[in-house]
């Protein structure tokens, strides 16, 4: 009888390192930036109030659906050699004329699976979030939709919109996946979200960085959203998810933490809202959101 139960627990371990090496973690490489040359389209644009002044577009971040084990990346869009810097806000350079972050949502592009009052309860959420954090005064305020034409990058690429100013971080809607096509081959099929960064040059059309802190100045951030997937709140590809996400791309922070995948799947470590695929609901910021987010805005206004 002992000697059954011995060959019992030994199956019983055969079994399980068996799995074990089923579900071993392999780590996924972080992806190589990218590069698409859109320097020529430098533009002037209205502040939403009276000055104007020249943008162009340095960069996207997007997030991925990571079932494909395809990790969100970075586009560079204006070509500055090596210096694949990242852009931050000027509090002397803010285009409302205060030290507030402000944010817009576009009424004019709705999600084709949720109402338009419940998508943008959910980045109102999301916006609260970030602006609850301990360590920052953002003044976060929200400028009311008022029917207006938002979209500096969608006009760009010629899908409607506008190259004026609305907010510091716009959410300019729901776009159809050939607009995200543009950024990866196929992005229409994993791409959820994306931030593009806009920022200030000078007359040349070259990148400014007047405070001098190594990050070239931003004039505003602007957030799409691929209507190609189905959308829901509270689960699924959550609205308030991403738009956290995202979010924090307009509050200059990039990606972190390492990707793992298995067959069950796509890990990270540490588990985290600025984690470049979407892994499930995550409406609270982690430990390292937090750490990322102080260390851009504990200052603010002063920086």
């Amino acid at each position: 009888m002992k000697h059954l139960f011995a060959i019992a627990f030994l199956m019983i371990i055969a079994i399980a390192c068996n799995d074990g090496i089923n579900d071993q973690l392999t780590p996924l490489e972080d992806p190589t930036p990218r590069f698409m040359d859109l320097s020529a389209f430098t533009k002037s644009a209205a502040n939403g109030r009276t000055a104007t002044g020249n943008y162009t577009v340095l960069m996207a971040e997007y997030i991925t659906i990571g079932e494909n084990q395809e990790m969100g990346n970075t586009v560079y869009f204006k070509n500055v050699g090596n210096k694949q810097l990242a852009g931050d806000f000027v509090p002397a350079l803010t285009l409302d004329g205060t030290s507030d972050i402000t944010y817009y949502i576009d009424d004019n592009r709705p999600s084709n699976d949720l109402s338009l009052n419940t998508s943008s309860a959910a980045i109102d959420r999301a916006m609260n979030t970030w602006d609850n954090v301990t360590c920052s005064e953002l003044g976060m305020t929200k400028v009311a939709s008022d029917g207006r034409s938002t979209g500096f990058v969608s006009a760009l690429f010629g899908f409607g919109g506008s190259f004026n100013y609305a907010a510091d971080v716009t959410h300019n809607g729901w776009l159809p996946g050939g607009f995200f096509d543009i950024l990866a081959s196929g992005g229409s099929t994993f791409i959820l979200g994306v931030t593009f960064t806009i920022i200030f040059t000078d007359n040349n059309g070259d990148p400014i960085d007047t405070d001098n802190n190594g990050k070239y100045d931003v004039a505003w951030r602007e957030i799409y959203y691929n209507d190609q997937f189905t959308w829901q709140d509270g689960a699924r590809f959550d609205v308030e998810t991403i738009a956290l996400h995202e979010a924090g791309h307009g509050l200059s922070q990039g990606h972190f933490g390492k990707a793992f995948a298995n067959k069950g799947g796509v890990h990270f470590a540490p588990r985290a809202v600025m984690n470049a695929a979407y892994s499930g609901v995550q409406t609270d910021i982690s430990a390292t959101d937090n750490a990322g987010h102080c260390s851009n805005w504990a200052q603010w206004p002063i920086n």
